[in-house]
């Protein structure tokens, strides 16, 4: 079973950069996939990256294309958001998710979720 754990969120001035990790606990995460989602205060949750754990390729909402991307170390289980030109509209509670099998924007093929980490980005 697998369990995750988010860090790295915290204040950002608007342009700035941000680097989130989520670090996943379990014997082997080889067969799984690992996703972002985000909630804006008073807003529903929304997809923002994935990564197909095994092979590192990923795919990123189109609202934040260009700006973010999605890695992984396979050596310590742990995913990253690198979140480039941080805008206040990115500001939002982030959570990590994962699932067996591949990569996917669909939030309810996910049943691994971490409890999330801030960030806030100001003008």
């Amino acid at each position: 079973q697998v369990q995750l754990s988010e860090s790295g969120g915290g204040w950002v001035p608007a342009g700035g950069s941000l680097r989130l990790a989520c670090v996943a606990s379990g014997r082997s995460f080889n067969d799984h996939s690992m996703a972002w989602f985000r909630q804006p205060p008073g807003k529903e949750r929304e997809f923002v990256a994935s990564i197909t754990w095994s092979v590192g390729y990923s795919l990123v909402a189109d609202s934040v294309q260009g700006r973010f991307s999605m890695s992984r170390d396979t050596t310590k289980n742990t995913g990253y958001l690198e979140m480039n030109d941080l805008r206040p509209e990115d500001t939002a509670l982030y959570f990590c998710a994962a699932r067996h099998g591949a990569r996917t924007a669909l939030i309810e093929l996910y049943n691994f979720w971490g409890q999330g980490t801030q960030v806030t980005v100001s003008a």
